[in-house]
């Protein structure tokens, strides 16, 4: 097998395994939140959050990746608006069904290239343009259709999407101005991110729920 045979094979096994994960958790997540009444998707999320920086500490360990420390001012900036955009799309996930929470994060690629578009005055190509053309229509059809329509889920949503499209030009810049691989990003901003979650996760999530996370009952299962 040649180089470039096994560096497709390589790209398709990651990108299979990232929807397979991706889908897997969503599911989970919407399992926990609607059959399960655990509705703490914000301190949820910063579990998440805890459980990936430990899981890279492991994957640092076995020497998966290079450590790289780099501005701690542009980690910590980007750390809490990553953390307040992941945050926003599980509560979307809470109030929404999971067919509109999807259209939220396909509504994300469009979002981004518009403000690329108007801030960074990036171009795209012909056919890219006719892709989003698409993909619009279809989230416009869905968006429509979805009988689980709600105006806090609606305007979780949005803020999702614009939350998500800063940390996702942020991510750019940041990798190529400290040249820094996405994983050493995600390594050094993981922290930030699970500690801004877990001190206003209880608080946002009391708010929307009128429940305490910390009076709800863990069962095993729910573990």
């Amino acid at each position: 097998m040649s180089e470039g045979q096994k560096f497709q094979l390589g790209t398709v096994g990651a990108l299979s395994l990232s929807v397979i994960s991706s889908v897997s958790i969503v599911i989970c997540n919407k399992a926990l939140i609607s059959s399960l009444g655990f509705t703490f998707a914000t301190t949820l999320t910063s579990w998440h959050l805890l459980v990936t920086f430990c899981s890279l500490h492991v994957a640092l360990w076995m020497k998966l990746f290079e450590h790289k420390p780099f501005d701690p001012r542009a980690v910590m900036g980007f750390g809490v608006l990553n953390g307040i955009s992941i945050g926003l799309l599980n509560l979307s996930l809470g109030f929404n069904s999971v067919g509109f929470y999807q259209m939220t994060k396909l509504a994300i690629i469009p979002c981004t290239i518009l403000l690329e578009t108007l801030f960074f005055r990036k171009k795209f190509s012909r056919n890219i343009q006719l892709s989003l053309v698409i993909l619009l229509v279809g989230v416009g059809i869905a968006t429509v259709t979805d009988l689980q329509l709600n105006v806090l889920g609606s305007v979780l949503s949005l803020l999702a999407v614009l939350t998500t499209c800063v940390a996702q030009i942020m991510t750019n810049t940041i990798q190529k101005k400290f040249k820094v691989s996405s994983t050493q990003l995600l390594y050094q901003s993981c922290p930030y991110q699970a500690l801004t979650l877990f001190i206003i996760g209880p608080f946002l999530d009391g708010l929307l729920t009128n429940k305490n996370v910390f009076a709800f009952k863990y069962t095993p299962y729910v573990l």
